[in-house]
């Protein structure tokens, strides 16, 4: 049994386009014919590929294959390029990576801007938290990841990045009205505090140190990683902070230090374990830029979150 290329570089698009229409307008063809494209390599494998729904989704089976269409793609890249055709001749690959909120917002770009500067490469994001990017590498839906998973996932490759330090900040009126004694378990029970989404541990973590069932507080959600240092730098509530996004503050002494320890987070870099000098580029551009920007990674229990002494 073989699985054509071109149906299953269809399923791709498909998949990342979220619709049959949108797949169709992007491969130049009509919504039927994709779905045809579609029903042939489902009956071909005899497995059912995609659900149908809005957006589309790839079953188990539909990931292995969406997985092999994008390995084929990004191999298929680098040996052009060991032709020496240009990406005026071949178009840039797309290259999708998945990476937590607060390292999008602070250290990964910059790493992929110098990566676009020196290779024919355009990147699809996926930003999820870090206990959770290596499912998207296991579904196939990127090709790497940065995770606080240490354990390889299977088929991919692992490499320490750093660690992220977090610090229970807030700004001194903030303090003055619901901690003016300080951090105390009464108080942080009724202090407002902001999550990021209701999978952010941080806080929850951090209450659970200071003894205070997490659950208890008042909380604000802020989704994106510049806005919830600006809701806790405006007194919305108190928040764990990296030190890319306080050390300025805390210096001028627009946010102080809430108390108890910093919970360290200890990032990996994870990918596809491809002989592809692509690939390798990227990584070893984040690796670096990682390696300025972050603590050093220590011994941090399973390779996720964990309280740390101050240095």
């Amino acid at each position: 049994m073989e699985i054509p290329l071109d149906l299953a570089r269809t399923l791709a698009v498909v998949i990342d386009e979220g619709t049959f229409d949108a797949a169709a307008r992007r491969l130049r063809l009509t919504p039927s014919a994709v779905s045809q494209r579609i029903k042939a390599l489902e009956q071909q494998l005899g497995r059912v590929l995609v659900v149908r729904a809005k957006p589309v989704r790839a079953t188990d089976a539909g990931a292995a294959v969406v997985r092999l269409a994008r390995q084929l793609a990004l191999l298929e890249h680098d040996t052009l390029a060991d032709f020496g055709l240009t990406a005026e001749s071949t178009g840039p690959v797309t290259i999708a990576l998945a990476v937590n909120a607060d390292s999008l917002g602070t250290w990964f770009l910059p790493a992929l801007a110098r990566a676009m500067a020196r290779h024919p490469v355009v990147f699809d994001l996926h930003r999820d938290d870090q206990d959770f990017t290596a499912g998207l590498l296991e579904s196939g839906a990127v090709m790497g990841a940065v995770t606080s998973q240490s354990v390889p996932v299977a088929g991919c490759l692992v490499r320490p990045l750093g660690v992220m330090r977090y610090e229970a900040v807030a700004t001194p009126a903030f303090m003055a009205r619901w901690l003016p004694d300080g951090a105390t378990p009464p108080a942080l029970a009724t202090a407002p505090l902001v999550d990021f989404d209701r999978r952010d541990d941080l806080q929850r973590d951090h209450l659970r140190a200071m003894g205070v069932d997490p659950e208890t507080p008042p909380r604000h959600f802020v989704p994106a990683s510049n806005d919830f240092a600006t809701a806790v730098k405006l007194g919305l509530g108190w928040g764990m902070l990296p030190g890319f996004q306080s050390e300025a503050e805390l210096a001028a002494g627009d946010l102080v230090r809430v108390g108890g320890d910093p919970i360290d987070v200890a990032l990996y870099w994870q990918q596809w374990n491809l002989r592809s000098p692509l690939l390798d580029a990227i990584a070893a551009e984040l690796v670096d830029e990682a390696q300025r920007s972050l603590l050093p990674v220590r011994s941090v229990r399973g390779g996720g979150k964990q309280g740390a002494p101050q240095p």
